[in-house]
């Protein structure tokens, strides 16, 4: 068998269910296939590379290259489209934000909307403290019926 062959070889030696596993199994790879906004990133930086490598490859002198505005232009967006993919690939993914109620949020608006309900209504306090403390026994003071003050007593003497 040639080296040509045995390198064929050795390239397809991965099967599908192999492949599939590995997608799984990097995060990266994972991340490109799900960020369409990394694929573009590196769109970008791949196509702005290979228009500077083009203007590069042209046969210019080293001076005339240096002022080439195209050229210049090539590369910033090359540079700043590949410090995005990489920023992208490195970070992680945002989460969405959730929208509707929460449990945190319905707690919030439970404790606050009972602590106004217990600030406004003075039935529904009193209802509250029952249930906690117990219910208050009622009595109402009634003075006795005699209001005029008993006579002094006199000392009595034994004889």
């Amino acid at each position: 068998m040639s080296r040509r062959n045995k390198a064929k070889a050795k390239a397809a030696a991965f099967n599908p269910a192999e492949v599939v596993e590995i997608v799984k199994s990097n995060p990266y790879i994972h991340r490109l296939i799900e960020d369409a906004h990394l694929r573009d990133s590196i769109a970008t930086a791949m196509d702005s590379s290979r228009s500077a490598y083009g203007r590069l490859a042209n046969g210019r002198t080293p001076a005339k290259l240096m002022e080439d505005k195209k050229l210049q232009r090539d590369l910033q967006v090359a540079f700043s489209a590949a410090r995005d993919a990489t920023t992208a690939l490195v970070e992680a993914p945002k989460k969405k934000a959730r929208k509707g109620l929460t449990f945190g949020r319905v707690v919030i608006v439970a404790t606050v909307g009972t602590g106004v309900a217990m600030v406004a209504s003075e039935g529904l306090r009193s209802k509250v403290l029952d249930t906690l403390f117990g219910a208050e026994e009622e009595f109402e003071y009634t003075p006795p019926a005699n209001t005029t003050p008993a006579p002094p007593s006199s000392p009595v003497s034994a004889a």
